[in-house]
């Protein structure tokens, strides 16, 4: 009997979950474990922000949910990982044998990275909010209620090393379409300040048409912007940012006044993770090899965005590689299919698909982008954009949301989300 451990219970531990009990004989044991005792949905966090949906709608217990599919959970934080002794401490100082371990904990957002940035919801006490956790899309939407009564400028972006540029983007027209509907969007100059060379570049290098086509969206809303921005401090009501350009040299020194900001932190490891010798790369995201398993412990996998992933190519400010949810969806399988191999005698031969398959909801529009594969040159590069986008970001939730409940490991974007994008098949 081997016991199979996850890490984490987001958009990829809890699938993962689902996955491997329906393929290992009853015998072998799998548990969860998660910091907190719900699920959230992270995508739907720009819609919290602005009271678009309420926390009960995009979270969820997951004891219930587990404990029906026979699958064990514990809601506390890991302290320790031996990983030569295949054990986990937990903060209460419990421990936790295991054979096989799963690291799905997402990251740790790295405001201390940037003086000043970072939402009180943190405990950092910062003047910059984040969407990255429902708590902080609350704290977001508590100060907002007061701001629309009496509004002033807004800054939405990204710092420097973040990797996850389309939750920002879609905020920044969120916001738009929301104080369009107040009618008080003249009241409100909108700034977007992002570590990206370009607008529209996503850490991806750039998108089929996403450049032109994003700024078209931003000057249509008039949304001005600072790219290749080194945002380097923040004090209250203010926003310092250095523009570098294409050499790397600096461009124009920037003091952006706001009375609300959203700014997306870069990533780092959990502290847990990234103290594990020989684990991590300094940032402390899990290296890995092809097969989803870290390079440095053979009984250990790992999948999501708190694995290492170089960036697609060097910007003059730092930015990292997205890891978008049909990645994540592949990652998870691959990690299902090889720990299943193992234990039935068989070679390891799931390997996730790094793909870049992403819905940016943009309020009352959307845009969909296709990297196949995420890294240059691609088979299939392309973005578009329209009010389908929208509403299928809407389906995608309820169809996520619903399908946890069930409790099935369906993967979305190879049943759903391919065909409404019209491809065939995601990995080719």
């Amino acid at each position: 009997m081997a016991h199979i451990v996850i890490i984490g219970a987001g958009i990829g531990g809890m699938p993962a979950a689902y996955e491997m009990r329906e393929m290992l004989p009853e015998e072998h044991r799998i548990t969860v474990i998660n910091t907190t005792d719900y699920f959230q949905f992270v995508p739907s966090n720009p819609w919290v922000g602005v009271g678009w949906r309420k926390r009960e709608e995009v979270t969820l217990p997951i004891a219930p949910y587990l404990t029906r599919k026979k699958i064990g959970f514990i809601p506390k934080a890991v302290e320790t990982i031996d990983a030569a002794a295949n054990k986990l401490t937990l903060v209460d100082g419990q421990t936790l044998d295991y054979d096989y371990l799963v690291i799905a904990t997402g990251p740790q957002l790295a405001f201390d990275d940037v003086p000043g940035a970072g939402p009180v919801a943190s405990g950092g006490g910062g003047f910059t909010h984040s969407i990255c956790h429902v708590d902080h899309a609350q704290a977001f939407f508590a100060e907002y209620e007061q701001f629309v009564k009496n509004p002033g400028p807004i800054v939405v972006g990204a710092m420097p090393g973040a990797s996850c540029f389309g939750p920002a983007y879609e905020f920044a027209m969120v916001l738009d379409t929301d104080l369009r509907r107040r009618k008080i969007r003249n009241k409100v100059h909108m700034t977007y300040v992002t570590s990206e060379p370009y607008i529209g570049h996503l850490g991806l290098g750039g998108v089929g048409d996403s450049k032109s086509m994003l700024e078209s969206e931003f000057r249509n809303r008039d949304i001005k912007w600072v790219t290749n921005a080194k945002t380097t401090k923040v004090e209250e009501g203010k926003m310092f940012s250095t523009q570098i350009d294409d050499q790397g040299n600096v461009l124009k020194e920037h003091e952006i006044s706001f009375k609300m900001s959203m700014m997306l932190p870069a990533f780092k490891g959990v502290d847990a993770v990234a103290a594990v010798p020989n684990l991590c790369n300094p940032r402390g995201m899990v290296i890995i090899d092809e097969f989803q398993r870290t390079k440095a412990y053979k009984n250990i996998f790992s999948a999501g965005v708190c694995v290492a992933i170089p960036p697609v190519e060097v910007t003059p400010v730092p930015t990292g590689c997205p890891k978008t949810g049909y990645m994540i969806e592949s990652m998870m399988t691959a990690i299902c299919h090889n720990i299943a191999n193992e234990l039935a005698g068989k070679p390891v031969t799931g390997k996730g698909t790094w793909n870049a398959v992403c819905l940016a909801d943009m309020g009352d529009t959307g845009a969909a982008f296709v990297a196949l594969p995420q890294i240059p040159p691609r088979n299939v590069n392309w973005f578009k954009k329209g009010k389908w986008v929208h509403l299928a970001k809407i389906a995608y939730e309820k169809y996520f949301m619903r399908k946890l409940k069930k409790g099935t490991s369906e993967p979305i974007y190879e049943k759903y989300i391919m065909g409404l994008l019209g491809i065939n098949r995601l990995d080719k």
